[in-house]
């Protein structure tokens, strides 16, 4: 058994379809390009493959990350060349890397992310690092969410990191976020961009980089 580590851009032709709908085009790229994908046992076996934190539907990313088992090993450049010419545009594989097969589950080494938030405003720079500085000072902020399961209220300031200002132009600004991922929440860029006082969605959300916790050695 081998397992593979993929690093993937998901860009602006599918910006707009699910997390469920990304697993199936892999599940599929990945058996029309002859990939030894393992599969787990029982009465219905599913492909060993796991993705690292859904992608919001809307936003774009250059680092989405997911773990696969091969029953033999394969090259990671036999497999980005084949796996690439099966996927859709918008989906490109940019890494592939052999991990030990004793590693913690993606999903539970994943602990921020990052993004780049592009907003458009008539702010000025000074209003917009003044907001910026006002959010991170804050100890809490009280946040309500309307989820399809209803009302969730959590503290928005626990899942920030830091918000940093990386360009302003009049009429556009772009933000730098980094904001927990893990097991006790997952800041959403949008919902930060709402405290610092932006009533507007974002013009894009993308993500830059997922921070893993370092695997034991």
């Amino acid at each position: 058994m081998q397992r593979l580590r993929i690093k993937f851009s998901r860009g602006v032709e599918l910006k707009f379809i699910s997390h469920l709908d990304v697993t199936r085009v892999w599940e599929r790229a990945l058996r029309r390009a002859g990939v030894p994908l393992a599969y787990s046992q029982g009465y219905s076996p599913h492909p060993q493959m796991a993705l690292a934190v859904p992608l919001s539907v809307g936003m774009t990313s250059e680092t989405e990350l997911m773990d696969i088992t091969c029953t033999r090993n394969v090259t990671p450049q036999w497999f980005t060349d084949i796996v690439n010419q099966q996927l859709p545009p918008g989906i490109r594989v940019l890494q592939v890397n052999q991990i030990p097969p004793t590693q913690p589950a993606l999903q539970a080494q994943v602990r921020f992310a990052e993004y780049r938030v592009e907003i458009n405003t008539d702010k000025s720079r000074e209003t917009i690092e003044a907001a910026v500085k006002e959010l991170l000072s804050l100890k809490q902020l009280p946040w309500q969410h309307q989820r399809d399961t209803g009302v969730r209220n959590y503290d928005l300031r626990a899942l920030i990191d830091t918000v940093l200002l990386l360009d302003w132009q009049p009429g556009h600004c772009t933000l730098g976020m980094r904001l927990r991922c893990d097991n006790r929440g997952s800041g959403r860029p949008e919902q930060v961009a709402r405290a610092l006082g932006f009533n507007e969605y974002p013009e894009l959300i993308h993500r830059t980089r997922l921070v893993l916790e370092a695997a034991p050695r």
